[in-house]
């Protein structure tokens, strides 16, 4: 299961690795647009629908980051031996959800609401 979850979550975050450049090559590129573009963006079209862009390119690119963290702690859990134990109760989490969330920290019931 350990070589499993490993070759799991390297793949996953080498996926997250290049989703962000690419994300952070699209915030440069609209960054970038908005530098050539009209500097009102008061009265100017393109200023609202800019910002609008590059916001949801940031928030975007936060999620891909907290995305990567995850994935980076759970290769630290497997490496000191507590990957698969749900971080909250201390119960294993399912291999299931592990196959579905190689990330997971916690165990289905942990994870839901209340």
């Amino acid at each position: 299961m350990t070589e499993d979850a490993r070759t799991a979550l390297e793949s996953e975050r080498a996926r997250v690795r290049d989703q962000l450049a690419g994300l952070e090559r699209e915030f440069a590129s609209s960054v970038e647009a908005a530098r050539n573009a009209n500097a009102d963006d008061e009265h100017d079209p393109e200023g609202a629908t800019l910002a609008f862009e590059r916001q949801h390119v940031a928030a975007h690119i936060g999620r891909v980051v907290d995305r990567l963290r995850e994935i980076e702690t759970a290769l630290t859990r497997l490496d000191e031996g507590s990957y698969g134990i749900c971080q909250r109760c201390g119960r294993q989490i399912p291999a299931g959800r592990l196959a579905a969330r190689p990330s997971a920290a916690t165990c289905v019931g942990c994870a839901s609401p209340v």
